[in-house]
């Protein structure tokens, strides 16, 4: 399967009423392209990373009676599963496509993180383009992008996720539903794997120095 982009169809997944109807046109429709999103781009972030990067594709398994307000495909270096891992990510919320890295809550990497953060925050203030956006809620689509964000925005970040056991954080890019890249599957998948170039190194900041 080539990947063609997403429709406004695709985006209307989401406004399918009930958590079966919405699973069913989900698994039909916007799983298959999250796959081969996952297999095109795995070898890719297994270059750029230096170690293999699996594919997993969101299975929304602990839902029983909410259905998902948005789906993924991630990437970590592990096969049995990337929650606990930093991790990029490529998923979709009915307003808009998100190209992400992730530490969320389950992972115990966010204290390093956190300290990686605050000892080089100005070179990753000055790394990352501006029109990036941080976000602490991984289940929330609204994030702030970091041309709005000032020390102390970052400063509350650090201390989070080094005091709340539940804190999580993610980097990266939302492309709107409505621009024409989100339906050109070509210059979509350049525009992801130049985005994960950027985040690669937030992502190596996430795990210890040997």
């Amino acid at each position: 399967m080539t990947f063609s982009g997403f429709t406004a169809k695709d985006f209307e997944v989401f406004e399918v009423p009930g958590l079966e109807p919405r699973m069913e046109v989900l698994v039909q429709q916007l799983r298959p392209k999250l796959e081969t999103i996952g297999e095109e781009l795995a070898p890719f972030l297994t270059e750029l990373c230096g170690e293999p990067m699996y594919v997993h594709v969101a299975k929304h398994a602990r839902r029983k009676v909410n259905p998902p307000i948005d789906t993924w495909v991630a990437w970590a270096a592990s096969k049995r599963g990337y929650k606990a891992l930093p991790h990029f990510e490529v998923g979709m919320f009915a307003s808009h496509i998100f190209i992400i890295f992730a530490v969320i809550y389950e992972s115990p990497n966010k204290t390093t993180f956190a300290q990686a953060l605050e000892a080089n925050l100005s070179d990753v203030r000055s790394s990352i383009p501006g029109h990036f956006y941080w976000s602490m809620d991984h289940m929330a689509p609204e994030g702030t992008e970091q041309q709005q964000m000032d020390m102390k925005e970052f400063q509350t970040i650090i201390n989070k996720l080094q005091q709340v056991k539940k804190a999580e954080i993610m980097c990266g890019l939302r492309i709107d539903r409505n621009d024409p890249l989100a339906s050109d599957g070509a210059a979509l998948l350049q525009t992801i794997r130049a985005t994960f170039e950027h985040l690669l190194p937030l992502y190596r900041m996430a795990f210890p120095k040997e």
